[in-house]
């Protein structure tokens, strides 16, 4: 089991800072790599071993690239290369699919199977394509090969995002592992965004997930106005969830003096599909255009091509978030709506209204969510039909649940959009960003939101983020 929240405030990570700033700057990524490793041995005592394991091949696997690559051993870099990766790959294998495989291949047998059986070591989707990424990049020569294994290692097992991403590239931060300086102001920066991403991921995914609970497990058919205001619910749960745990990750960077690239630009103000997949998850996103799509030769080949390109990198994306059906459906399903917009819909939607665009694409988004969600296609089935007026329009308990929750959504609603920040920026420039008054209102903010935060934490048992389980 991970770190409960409150133990992670309030003893690990004062504890971890303490330390961090007390020992020289030479000795900081040594710090790091272990208070790192201590904090994934704490949920992961056994699997703590499979990541050592992934870093030491993979640093390994870079200098052979590097080593190979300066002597001018073309062949021998390459194979190098493919050897690395894809020991990576099979270790990501292994533990993430061979029982999904194994699975299937005993029901199309009818034929009984032994699954392996293993955990799904936390993060490991994430750790293994930072180190793939990095190997590639050492290849390519759009990196440098790190030689020291304390600051390598620090990299791959940095605590801030190694449980749920993002997935930073090794040449972004590159630099930053070298010589960073940290600041007051910096720090000062991280602790803010640290709290408005535990803000993000305690009041108000947590909250949208306890309406969505409380819908999906209703019996029967429901009304199409609970079904949707449940599936909404979702639609925000696994938004702030997971950009709440990106801005604390950020913020944590921030502290210990590391600029992290952002994850999200506020992805449900799009207006096609292809925006949305532009600002979210963005470090995934990229990746896969960097490291498959690109190099299966993206648009600047013909159309055939294009549309294989397209929907390799969507099974994979969609597989890579878990070993069942409903996530490759999930692929599938975005893979076919992307093809659609880019060769049908582009300049349909060109002409409509900005509002109809964004209705739209709210609306498939929605229905993808509801795909992620079930893991159990025969189960989701009942929920599809009941989105769509299997189990009436509305009832009373429909009107309960809008009228209970309409603040919730209230704040929700606002809190995906730029208006928040908008309202923070006007703020600072009518104060002046050293008026005392301006200050102490941003210090009161900040403070009420940890202080509710904790109030909430206190009385909750366990508060997973949803993208532990990738």
């Amino acid at each position: 089991m991970v770190f409960s929240s409150l133990l992670f405030l309030f003893r690990f990570l004062p504890a971890v800072l303490i330390l961090y700033f007390a020992v020289p700057r030479p000795a900081r990524n040594l710090v790091l790599l272990l208070v790192s490793l201590f904090f994934y041995a704490w949920g992961e005592p056994v699997y703590v071993v499979l990541m050592i394991v992934s870093i030491l091949s993979s640093w390994l696997g870079g200098l052979a690239v590097s080593s190979l690559g300066a002597k001018g051993r073309e062949k021998g870099a390459k194979a190098a290369l493919i050897l690395s990766v894809s020991f990576g790959l099979a270790l990501l294998g292994i533990f993430k699919y061979a029982d999904f495989v194994i699975g299937t291949v005993s029901k199309i047998l009818s034929r009984q199977i032994s699954p392996l059986g293993l955990a799904l070591p936390i993060g490991i989707s994430f750790y293994t394509f930072q180190t793939i990424s990095y190997i590639i990049d050492v290849y390519r020569g759009t990196a440098k090969v790190q030689k020291n294994i304390i600051s390598y290692g620090a990299y791959v097992s940095m605590f801030p995002q190694l449980i749920a991403g993002p997935i930073v590239q090794y040449k972004t931060i590159d630099e930053q592992l070298r010589s960073r300086k940290e600041s007051a102001g910096q720090f000062a920066e991280g602790v803010n965004r640290f709290v408005i991403g535990l803000g993000k991921k305690v009041l108000l995914a947590n909250n949208a997930g306890v309406l969505w609970d409380t819908v999906r497990g209703m019996q029967g058919h429901v009304p199409a106005v609970t079904a949707w205001l449940g599936l909404a619910a979702f639609t925000f749960q696994i938004y702030f969830d997971f950009s709440g745990y990106s801005d604390m990750a950020i913020g944590l960077g921030q502290m210990f003096g590391f600029r992290f690239l952002e994850n999200f630009n506020y992805p449900y103000l799009s207006k096609s599909i292809t925006e949305f997949w532009r600002r979210w998850h963005i470090s995934l996103g990229t990746w896969f255009r960097e490291y498959v799509y690109i190099p299966l030769g993206g648009n600047r080949v013909g159309t055939a091509k294009q549309v294989r390109n397209i929907m390799v990198v969507w099974l994979l994306t969609g597989i890579w978030h878990g070993a069942a059906w409903n996530f490759l459906i999930w692929g599938l399903y975005y893979g076919i709506l992307l093809l659609v917009e880019k060769f049908v819909l582009r300049r349909a939607l060109e002409h409509l209204p900005g509002w109809v665009r964004h209705v739209y694409c709210m609306f498939f988004v929605m229905l993808g969510w509801y795909i992620f969600s079930f893991g159990d296609i025969l189960e989701g089935s009942g929920f599809f039909l009941s989105l769509f007026g299997a189990g009436g329009l509305a009832d009373r308990g429909s009107i309960y649940l809008l009228y209970n929750y309409l603040v919730l959504f209230i704040f929700l609603i606002l809190g995906s959009t730029k208006l928040p920040a908008r309202a923070g920026n006007a703020l600072l420039a009518k104060c002046g960003k050293k008026d005392a008054a301006n200050i102490a209102l941003h210090g009161v903010f900040y403070a009420a939101v940890f202080i509710l935060s904790v109030a909430w934490l206190v009385d909750a048992s366990f508060n997973p983020f949803l993208y532990f389980r990738f």
